[in-house]
């Protein structure tokens, strides 16, 4: 059965125009995991572990419609963003910020998985700082997702590690190893802590408290100033 096409709003405008086609529950975060790189239809699934099979399927379908991802023949069952999914860059960074600006009510369950960590850092990545310290490798454990990011200079380069990685071969930039290297884990609910004002408790697995203040200089979120947001009530 073919996928539904998008439901229109009645609007002449890009906004509308864009949610669309990336608007409807789960879109856009079946891009977010496409941004690192090519995913199989099972590494999607295992990524956004609520999701039904046919909703996945769907929504598959409908960014293929829109231009957003296509299939890769190099990975069996696998897709890729296009050239005008990967415009959408910029908008889930630009979205992850603001969301990390929303008071948070975990659910019991809740998970945050490699893909969606190597988004929060990228998101949080402060060029301006980056540029005025030594190249550094930052090894992150948040729970159970783990990543390596080179910083240098202007680059940042992330790439899945730990046990949970992608089987897939994954490209590194190719620079030279950095001689600063830091590891450290923390747990999933002290992770906006360590991006925002607060100081949580980190295991520090290798290198010193200078590079685990370096890493804080150069990923951050900026407070969003203005009224404060009372949580949302919870339901009767």
């Amino acid at each position: 059965m073919a996928a539904r096409s998008p439901r229109g709003f009645g609007q002449s405008g890009g906004v509308a125009r864009a949610v669309e086609r990336v608007g409807e529950r789960w879109a856009l975060l079946i891009v977010r995991d496409l941004l690192a790189g090519a995913r199989r239809y099972s590494d999607l699934k295992a990524g956004l572990p609520r999701i039904p099979t046919n909703i996945l399927s769907d929504r598959l379908k409908e960014l293929q419609q829109s231009g957003v991802i296509r299939r890769v023949p190099t990975v069996r069952g696998g897709y890729e963003l296009t050239a005008l999914g990967r415009e959408l860059e910029p908008v889930v960074l630009a979205l992850e910020r603001w969301g990390w600006a929303v008071p948070e009510e975990g659910a019991e369950g809740d998970v945050l998985t490699t893909d969606a960590l190597g988004v929060t850092l990228r998101a949080a990545f402060r060029v301006e700082e980056a540029e005025t310290l030594p190249a550094t490798e930052y090894l992150i454990h948040v729970g159970d997702a783990s990543v390596s990011v080179l910083v240098a200079g202007r680059v940042l380069d992330v790439l899945d590690v730990g046990p949970d990685a992608l089987p897939q071969p994954q490209r590194r930039v190719d620079l030279p190893p950095p001689v600063d290297v830091v590891e450290f884990q923390l747990e999933r609910d002290e992770l906006g802590a360590l991006l925002g004002d607060g100081m949580p408790h980190l295991d520090v697995l290798a290198g010193g408290p200078e590079l685990v203040d370096r890493f804080r200089r150069t990923f951050r979120f900026d407070t969003i100033p203005g009224e404060e947001v009372a949580p949302a009530a919870s339901a009767a």
